[in-house]
């Protein structure tokens, strides 16, 4: 069996420096903004390019967060060159990001893009969300077989965000505007106190509140 390289969340993302369609890009470079690093399988293949035409039309929304995107497969800066051009020509999408080549597996490898089980030679679909500290926030492992929700990836980045700015959590499918979750109490007598706190109360270890508009 062989071993994968797996990055963990909440740990330093690994580091590289690579070629793209972009010019040599590093992790570096993406300090003090949000990062998605993304892997597909293959240039010139269907669902891939559905993802991609996807990362494009939200590149706006993940401007407007601070979030930078990038792509990688194993496929040289050439393949990507000419994927780019045949999206444009035959979608009307223009693909405003970099995709690292990375032919030698490098950075696929560093992070645990690549599983035997379903390829050797190719990258599954992994997503990670890296902070502008340079530490993994997320990350997200779909098939070879079936495209990512882009839209979920915003609704992420967003709740990482707000989260991370109010101290709170959100619950399943959390939307802009609605309430939060209010950390859990850390001692009994603060699990006594929690009722009496003004929050939307359920038990003392449920909470929720809303943010400031």
């Amino acid at each position: 069996m062989t071993d994968i390289t797996m990055p963990r969340i909440n740990e330093p993302a690994p580091d590289f420096t690579a070629k793209t369609t972009h010019g040599t890009k590093s992790l570096a470079d993406y300090r003090g903004k949000w990062l998605i690093l993304f892997s597909h399988p293959a240039d010139f293949t269907p669902v891939c390019t559905t993802e991609f035409i996807g990362f494009a039309r939200h590149a706006d929304e993940f401007s407007a967060m601070n979030t930078e995107l990038l792509g990688l497969s194993i496929d040289s800066n050439y393949a990507h060159i000419a994927w780019v051009r045949s999206i444009e020509a035959s979608f009307g999408v223009k693909i405003p990001f970099p995709i690292i080549e990375d032919i030698s597996m490098q950075v696929a490898t560093a992070y645990g893009m690549v599983h035997p089980g379903a390829s050797d030679t190719q990258a599954v679909r992994a997503t990670f969300f890296i902070d502008p500290d340079g530490m993994l926030r997320a990350m997200v492992y779909y098939p070879m077989s079936n495209g990512r929700s882009i839209a979920e990836f915003v609704r992420l980045m967003r709740a990482l965000q707000v989260a991370d700015a109010n101290k709170v959590a959100t619950p399943e499918g959390w939307q802009p505007g609605e309430d939060v979750i209010v950390p859990p109490p850390q001692t009994a007598d603060a699990a006594d106190a929690r009722a009496d706190e003004g929050y939307d109360y359920v038990d003392w270890y449920f909470s929720k509140k809303a943010l400031p508009a």
